[in-house]
C-alpha cells in the first residue's frame, strides 16, 4: 500500500510499520464504501491493441483535503502494484509495472479532482482489477475499482468425425471455440441419443480455447440425422450455428425385392432387385443360384436380375451378395414355380357375362308372366268388352235343353226352365248400333246339326274405343257388379235364358253372366237384341 502520507527519510522503521498498518485497515474499510465518493466505471472491455481510459473521479472534496491520488493493479492472483502516483506537490510518478511506458494521466498535468489514467496497446495480460484511491484528510484513503476485461473474438469451427457401428459411445462430431477471451460457451441440438464432453485450454496470451465433442453409441440409423453446434460469446450478437450431418457406416443391409410367390410356368418378364443399404457405397453385387449356373432365362444387370420365362430351371434358390469395406452382406429368395392358372381376368369377364344373362332372362321371364297375367285378366274378367269376333247368342234351356225348348237343368217345369218360344238366331255383338233382323234378311238359317252359323263382321271404332279406354280398375269393378246382378238374377222369378245346343255347351256358358243386366224394377233384360 502507498502511506497516506509521505514520510520523510528521517522516520524510525516502527512508525513506518504503524502507518502501513494504518494505511491497510483503512484500505479494508473503504473497500466497502468506494462507491459513495469515488466515481468510477464498475467494468470496461477492450480488445488487444486498443488504448483503454480509466476514469476516477472524487464527487464530494467538501471538508476534505486530497494529498494524493494513486493507480494500482491487481492481477488474478491477487498481487497488487502501484502503476501511476500523483501528488499536488510534485509531477506525476509511473513506477516499474507491467504497463510501463503505456499508462499516462489524462489530463496531463492531471488533477486531483479526476485523475484518470489511459493505457495505450493493450494486451490480453492486461486484464485485472484497476484501483483508483485517494489519500484525504480527515477521513483517509478511499477507492473505486474498475475490472478491465480484455476481449478476443474466437476462431469457431466444427467438423463431423466419421465413426464406424460401435455398441461403445465414440465422438461423432467436434465443435471448437479458439483463442477466445473470455471462453466461449459451446452446446449441442440433435435427435441423436448421446452426451458431449467439453474442455478448455487457457493459453499464454490469456486467451481460451474450448473444445467439444458429441458422443454416441452409433448404429446404422443414426446415420445422416441432422446435428448442430451452437457457439455463444461476448464479442458475437448472436451465437454461431454450425449445422452437420452424422456420418455412420456400416456392413451392407441387403435384402431382395420382387417375388410375389406367384411365378407359374410361362410367365414372363418378372424382376428381382437387390436392395442393398451400406456406408460406404457397396463395392460390388454378385448374383448366384445355389442349384449351380444361373438359368438361360435369366439376365443379370447389375442389382436387377430378370427372368424372361418361368420354365422349370427357375425353380431355384437366387442369392444376393453385397460387398464394402466393412463386410460382405446376403439375402436369398428360394422361388416355387406353380402350374399355370386361369387368367383371373377372363374368369371374371364370364363370370360376369352368365350372372348378366341370367338376370336379362329372369327380366324377359317376368314381364310375359305379366303380360300373360293380364291379357289372361281381360279375356276371363271382362269378356263383353267390344270384341270383333262374332259371338253366337242361342237362347234356350240350361245345360242341356229338351225337344221342346225347356231346361233340363233345373226341372223341365221349375222356375229355372228354359224359354221354348221360338228358333234360335245368331247375333253380332259389336253392332250395338243395328238392330238384329230377321234370320231370313240378316242371316243364314242353322245347318241340319242345328249348329248356328257363324256370320264375321268388321269391328267398329266405337268397339275399339271402348275397348282401349277401360283399365284393370273399371274390369274389376264391373264384375263385381256382374255378381251381384247375378245373384238377383237368380230369384225366383221366371227368367230368360239362353238355350244350349249339344255342341255348343262351353261357348255358350261363357256369355251367361255378362250378357244379362238387371233393371231397378227388378226385371232382367238381355243387352243383345234377339227376337222371341
Amino acid at each position: 500500500m502507498i502511506p497516506a502520507f509521505p514520510s520523510s527519510a528521517s522516520s524510525s522503521s516502527e512508525g513506518n510499520d504503524n502507518c502501513s498498518c494504518v494505511c491497510f485497515f483503512s484500505s479494508l474499510f473503504y473497500s466497502g464504501t468506494s462507491g459513495q465518493r469515488v466515481k468510477v466505471k464498475p467494468e470496461v472491455a477492450s480488445y488487444p491493441g486498443q488504448t483503454v481510459n480509466l476514469q476516477c473521479a472524487f464527487s464530494d472534496t467538501e471538508g476534505i483535503q486530497i494529498s494524493l491520488v494513486t493507480w494500482i493493479y491487481e492481477s488474478k492472483d491477487g498481487e497488487r502494484t502501484n502503476i501511476a502516483v500523483f501528488h499536488q506537490k510534485f509531477d506525476p510518478s509511473y513506477p516499474n509495472s507491467p504497463v510501463k511506458g503505456r499508462v499516462s494521466f489524462m489530463p496531463n498535468p492531471p488533477n486531483l479532482a479526476s485523475p484518470s489514467i489511459q493505457i495505450s496497446n493493450v494486451k490480453m495480460s492486461d486484464e485485472g482489477k484497476y484501483i483508483c484511491e485517494y489519500a484525504t484528510y480527515p477521513d483517509g484513503n478511499e477507492q473505486g475499482i474498475i475490472q478491465l476485461i480484455m476481449l478476443a473474438k474466437p476462431k469457431n469451427t466444427a467438423s463431423i468425425i466419421t465413426a464406424d457401428v460401435s455398441s461403445t459411445p465414440v465422438s461423432v462430431a467436434r465443435c471448437e471455440s479458439a483463442e477466445g477471451r473470455p471462453a466461449a460457451k459451446i452446446s449441442w441440438v440433435t435427435t441423436a441419443n448421446g452426451n458431449e464432453t467439453t474442455t478448455t485450454k487457457p493459453a499464454a496470451d490469456n486467451t481460451v480455447t474450448v473444445a467439444s465433442e458429441y458422443r454416441l453409441a452409433p448404429t446404422p440409423a443414426d446415420n445422416g440425422k441432422d446435428i448442430s453446434c451452437l457457439v455463444q460469446h461476448r464479442t458475437q450478437d448472436k451465437p454461431e450455428s454450425f449445422k452437420m450431418k452424422l456420418v455412420i457406416q456400416y456392413a451392407p443391409v441387403v435384402k431382395i425385392l420382387g417375388y410375389d410367390n406367384n411365378w407359374y410356368m410361362g410367365r414372363t418378364n418378372l424382376v428381382l432387385t437387390c436392395q442393398a443399404d451400406a456406408n460406404p457405397i457397396p463395392l460390388s453385387v454378385n448374383w448366384r443360384s445355389m442349384s449351380g449356373e444361373i438359368p438361360d432365362t435369366v439376365q443379370i444387370n447389375g442389382n436387377e436380375l430378370k427372368v424372361l420365362k418361368v420354365d422349370e430351371a427357375i425353380n431355384t434358390t437366387f442369392v444376393c451378395e453385397v460387398k464394402n469395406r466393412l463386410g460382405i452382406r446376403r439375402d436369398q429368395v428360394t422361388v416355387m414355380v406353380r402350374e399355370p392358372s386361369p387368367n383371373p381376368s377372363n374368369a371374371g369377364v364370364v363370370a360376369g357375362a352368365v350372372i348378366g344373362s341370367l338376370l336379362a332372362l329372369l327380366l324377359v321371364a317376368a314381364l310375359i308372366a305379366v303380360l300373360v297375367t293380364r291379357s289372361r285378366r281381360q279375356q276371363q274378367g271382362y269378356r263383353a268388352n267390344g270384341g270383333s269376333d262374332m259371338k253366337t247368342r242361342i237362347f234356350g234351356g240350361g245345360k242341356k235343353a229338351s225337344k221342346n225348348g225347356t231346361g233340363g237343368g233345373a226341372g223341365s217345369g221349375g222356375v229355372g226352365g228354359g224359354n221354348n218360344n221360338g228358333p234360335i238366331y245368331v247375333s253380332n255383338e259389336s253392332s250395338s248400333h243395328q238392330g238384329l233382323g230377321e234370320k231370313n234378311n240378316h242371316h243364314q238359317p242353322l245347318t241340319m246339326g242345328g249348329r248356328p252359323e257363324v256370320v264375321a263382321t268388321t269391328p267398329t271404332a266405337q268397339d275399339i274405343l271402348l275397348s282401349n279406354e277401360l283399365d284393370d280398375a273399371e274390369r274389376r269393378k264391373f264384375d263385381e257388379m256382374e255378381e251381384e246382378r247375378y245373384d238377383h238374377f237368380s230369384g225366383g222369378a221366371p227368367i230368360l235364358q239362353l238355350r244350349q245346343p249339344h255342341d255348343q255347351g262351353d261357348m255358350i256358358g261363357d256369355y251367361l253372366d255378362d250378357d244379362m243386366e238387371s233393371q231397378r224394377d227388378g226385371s232382367v233384360i238381355s243387352r243383345t237384341a234377339v227376337y222371341v
